[in-house]
């Protein structure tokens, strides 16, 4: 069944940002959508058998926690992410 996940993350901050979001989700299987809003710090995920907590980890891994879980750590990982955007 199609689905949308949505989540509000920390970090988000440019075009770089979003690039890096939406290339990592849209390579993984059942996801058919990523829109990403930096104004609202918002991710939407739309797709098949979305599974909340991997996708959630997805964006940790990337530097992007849930709001109110951010870390030095996250900020640095988010820079690296933000800059592998701006190169694609």
């Amino acid at each position: 069944m199609h689905s949308t996940e949505t989540f509000y993350v920390e970090n988000i901050k440019c075009v770089g940002c979003i690039n890096r979001i939406k290339e990592s989700f849209l390579k993984l299987t059942g996801i058919s959508e990523v829109q990403v809003f930096i104004d609202q710090g918002k991710v939407c995920v739309m797709g098949v058998g979305l599974n909340r907590y991997s996708l959630a980890e997805k964006l940790t891994s990337m530097g992007y926690p849930q709001k109110g879980n951010n870390s030095s750590f996250n900020k640095a990982k988010s820079m690296i992410s933000c800059l592998l955007g701006r190169a694609s």
